[in-house]
């Protein structure tokens, strides 16, 4: 994990990190980690999720087998998952793999299905922070269009 400074506003910021640090940050795993990897970090304030949608993902099956879409409850934990990572990030070594729970989801819109295929570009920014509750803002694109999105807030166990 590198990191440089960037000068003009003196926020730390990562170029990119792959699923194993992913999986050093939080606990989730598979079938239900989902992201595959972050770019475009700046901590404390926003980061990039990337998911790579297959047909193989398990919840194909019955969502739906003559014409899967990934759930959009999964498009908002992929948001979660990516916001989760910032902040472990963020916090340092003594929050890894720590739970962070949702508190709310607002404003949860969904605009084009995700089907086989796609590669889910998923962007968090943080609107707040307050002691351990962090409220963020999430977009989900698929070839820039957007297909999801929320604000929402979670709290993370210390």
């Amino acid at each position: 994990m590198e990191t440089k400074q960037e000068s003009q506003q003196d926020a730390q910021t990562i170029d990119r990190i792959d699923v194993n640090r992913i999986m050093q940050a939080i606990p989730h795993r598979y079938p239900f980690l989902l992201i595959d990897r972050m770019e475009d970090i700046v901590l404390g304030e926003e980061a990039t999720g990337i998911k790579n949608v297959s047909v193989n993902e398990p919840f194909f099956q019955g969502h739906f087998p003559a014409r899967p879409v990934m759930p959009g409850v999964l498009l908002v934990e992929a948001m979660a998952q990516t916001a989760a990572t910032l902040v472990v990030l963020t916090l340092g070594k003594d929050f890894e793999g720590k739970l962070v729970y949702f508190m709310t989801i607002e404003g949860a819109k969904f605009r084009r299905p995700v089907e086989p295929g796609d590669q889910v570009r998923i962007h968090v920014a943080k609107e707040r922070h307050r002691s351990n509750v962090w409220k963020f803002r999430g977009e989900a694109r698929v070839e820039g269009t957007v297909v999801a999105e929320a604000t929402f807030s979670a709290m993370i166990m210390g």
